[in-house]
């Protein structure tokens, strides 16, 4: 049929169209239900299949990773065991509340035994985590080079943890070759039962 054919036929007298004509009419309107069904019904239930998809995708990674969790659990509690030890060690190494004096007699004593002198021995204000204290002790002492040097290496050496930083070296102004050297000590302690219970309160 031609475009004028088409153009000239009535709507309202469709039974007496030519044949082509209702089969080209017939077609258009099962696109229009189809189009229709797939928008309304089709489209929203594509939707959710899509998100189901993806839902069992998450799900399967979910447990692949719990299955791999669950395989290695021993060699995990293993090394959780080994750590809880090491760190147990570590803990044994820190000095509590009633060793502080012995480490910082110790402290002086190793610069002493070493021929230093102590111009300043400060220590100072706490700081605290959940398991430890941090306390600094800021000292200058004068001595030749050797001399700071192995005190240094002594307090490095010493059964509790105690580490020595921002170091500076001024000439001591004298004749001979002694240097002056001013540094913050920082020694650690743990925590008594109490102490550690108030940290973690105050998180």
């Amino acid at each position: 049929m031609t475009l004028d054919e088409l153009r000239a036929l009535d709507p309202k007298d469709m039974p007496n169209w030519p044949l082509q004509a209702q089969m080209l009419m017939l077609f258009l309107l099962l696109l229009l239900v189809v189009g229709l069904g797939y928008f309304f019904v089709l489209g929203e239930q594509l939707d959710k299949l899509n998100q189901s998809r993806q839902q069992e995708a998450a799900l399967k990674q979910t447990f692949i990773d719990k299955k791999r969790q669950a395989v290695n659990l021993d060699a995990l509690e293993q090394q959780l065991k080994e750590i809880d030890a090491s760190f147990g060690a570590l803990l044994k190494q820190l000095p509590t509340k009633s060793d502080m004096d012995t480490l910082l007699t110790e402290i002086n004593q190793a610069g002493i035994g070493r021929g230093l002198q102590f111009d300043l021995f400060k220590p100072g204000a706490e700081t605290r985590t959940a398991e430890m204290a941090e306390v600094p002790i800021t000292i200058r002492l004068t001595g030749s080079y050797n001399d700071l040097a192995a005190f240094v290496n002594d307090i490095a050496q010493l059964s509790r943890i105690v580490t020595i930083g921002e170091i500076s070296l001024t000439p001591s102004g004298n004749k001979d070759s002694r240097l002056i050297m001013d540094a913050t000590a920082r020694t650690y302690r743990a925590l008594e039962p109490g102490e550690r219970l108030g940290a973690l309160a105050q998180k």
